[in-house]
């Protein structure tokens, strides 16, 4: 690879491995639209930069979810029993998700589905409304339903599910804190199951394409993963010293701006 590409890379995959751990989103929600721009002057044919990016940055969340979930877990702060009711629906979802309507959205309507996704989990952020007092996580059916839910979404996003978890469990008056950690556990089913799912369904859309894995393009997965890993257990630390509300701030804001980008591009490709 090119050495400006793997220093883009490098530096990418560091700030990604610190918003994993300090948010809980996976850090597919910044990946994506940076890989958006970086894919297409490094060989990766245009029509599939979208469905690369998405790939390869769910595939990462493998990674960065493990160091992540360690560095939360030391401080006894995930909800395991959620992660055990969750879990299997967002790997029912997450296959179904990747390994078939995945193959089938053009680059254009991915763009749009991302976009519309992270602007909706931004406004909720900044809604402000407290959870209602009294409320708890729903029945364990309920649960696993909405598991399998977040799982599918996160396949058409390449995103670990700290988008949609995180508000869900804080609305359950599951702390901020907690949810994060917990969401940042739910990742790492929610990766593998879709990574799976774009192998099996890029398998044959790349044929004879350098450095695909169905798709993902492994040689971007191997720096990105081995930098975030390396920096999300300090942003793990640096969510257990933050307010709430900065929390709350700091991850709406970083949605807004990645939103208005991948809606952006979406209206490129559809006007071109």
């Amino acid at each position: 690879m090119d050495p400006v590409f793997i220093v883009s890379l490098a530096c990418l995959g560091a700030a990604v491995g610190f918003a994993a751990g300090l948010l809980g989103i996976g850090g597919g929600m910044i990946l994506v639209p940076f890989l958006t721009m970086l894919f297409p002057l490094y060989g990766v044919p245009d029509p599939l930069v979208v469905h690369a990016a998405i790939a390869t940055s769910m595939t990462t969340i493998i990674f960065t979810s493990i160091s992540s979930m360690r560095a939360h877990h030391a401080k006894s702060a995930i909800r395991w029993d959620i992660v055990a009711v969750m879990a299997p629906g967002m790997v029912v979802g997450g296959l179904v998700s990747g390994g078939a309507v995945f193959s089938y959205l053009s680059g254009a309507w991915l763009a749009v589905i991302f976009g519309l996704f992270v602007a909706y989990s931004g406004v909720k952020m900044l809604s402000g409304k407290p959870p209602v007092a009294g409320r708890t996580m729903p029945g364990k059916a309920a649960t696993a339903s909405v598991g399998a839910g977040i799982g599918f979404a996160s396949g058409l996003l390449g995103a670990g599910g700290g988008f949609l978890s995180v508000p869900f469990m804080t609305r359950s008056n599951v702390s901020v804190h907690k949810a994060v950690a917990t969401s940042a556990a739910l990742g790492f089913f929610i990766a593998v199951a879709n990574s799976a799912g774009y192998i099996y369904s890029g398998f044959h859309e790349v044929a004879g394409q350098d450095g695909m894995l169905g798709y993902i393009y492994w040689p971007a997965l191997i720096v990105l993963s081995a930098m975030s890993v390396l920096t999300a257990p300090f942003g793990a630390r640096c969510a257990h010293r933050l307010p709430v509300a900065t929390l709350k701030r700091v991850f709406a804001c970083l949605l807004f701006a990645l939103a208005a980008y991948m809606l952006f591009e979406a209206y490129q490709a559809f006007s071109g």
